[in-house]
């Protein structure tokens, strides 16, 4: 059986999170070098990505993580339904430059939007991941964040692109490895990033009796920051795969922690 990997690209690390809709053309155009590189090597790539500034700010505005809420509880430019419909083509938009910079590289990639396929949120949402399997040799599949529908009262609610990792890795066959690219940090550090000395509170490896603060912020993030990468990691090692964030912004480190080469970051340990 063929090696696979699933890579995240971290939405903080492909738009400029603090200003709406901004792409780092730069950075996705570098992480589709890397990904060209691991398939030329031989491994059947699954790509997800985040939000970002596309996804998480209108989110968070109209409380879509939250579900169904009040006429008087959200801004009045637009109801939540009208903010549902915005936030899935907005996050279109952004796959859309993801597959762009994959077909640069010559890439051949399927995207695999949740709202068509998805439903319900967390790491026991609803979906059939056979497609992702069946995927022939060679063909990236990608998906990303989402707004989804939900049973019950909810209606609809973010389907985390780190829920959907942790799903890719444990359940589709020959996955070896689940690499996180980040952005602004070079993997988990001891406290949060002040951008001065951070490379000192690298934690190479983490297990979950260690100790880390890390940077949420949660005035727009609508998901779990830091803290839902390492848990769905944590449960990821657990069924025996490699878990390593990285930067996605320095030299080629996604690409080498994908292919199993020694690479600066955090490495979890079950």
């Amino acid at each position: 059986m063929r090696e696979r990997v699933v890579i995240k690209w971290g939405g903080g690390l492909i738009t400029n999170k603090d200003r709406m809709k901004s792409v780092r053309s730069e950075i996705i155009d570098h992480l589709a070098n890397q990904l060209e590189s691991c398939v030329s090597a031989g491994l059947d790539v699954v790509l997800v990505h985040g939000a970002g500034s596309f996804g998480h700010l209108k989110a968070k505005a109209y409380r879509l993580a939250e579900g169904r809420c009040s006429l008087d509880e959200v801004p009045g430019e637009m109801t939540q339904d009208e903010a549902v419909a915005a936030v899935r083509e907005d996050m279109m938009e952004l796959n859309q430059h993801v597959l762009d910079a994959l077909t640069k590289y010559d890439v051949s990639a399927v995207s695999l939007s949740p709202h068509r396929w998805a439903r319900n949120t967390g790491p026991e949402f609803e979906g059939d991941l056979s497609m992702f399997a069946a995927a022939p040799q060679g063909i990236v599949m990608v998906t990303h964040g989402d707004v989804v529908d939900c049973a019950g009262g909810a209606e609809f609610g973010i389907l985390s692109g780190d829920d959907l990792v942790y799903r890719l890795a444990t359940e589709l066959p020959g996955v070896k490895r689940l690499v996180f690219a980040m952005g602004g940090v070079e993997g988990v550090l001891s406290s949060p990033p002040t951008g001065e000395n951070d490379e000192e509170r690298l934690m190479p490896t983490l297990s979950q009796e260690d100790v880390f603060q890390g940077e949420h912020a949660a005035h727009m993030d609508v998901t779990g920051g830091i803290g839902l990468k390492v848990a769905r990691g944590f449960a990821a090692a657990s069924h025996g795969i490699e878990v390593h964030l990285v930067s996605g912004e320095i030299d080629h480190r996604v690409r080498d922690a994908c292919l199993g080469e020694p690479v600066r970051g955090t490495v979890l340990t079950p």
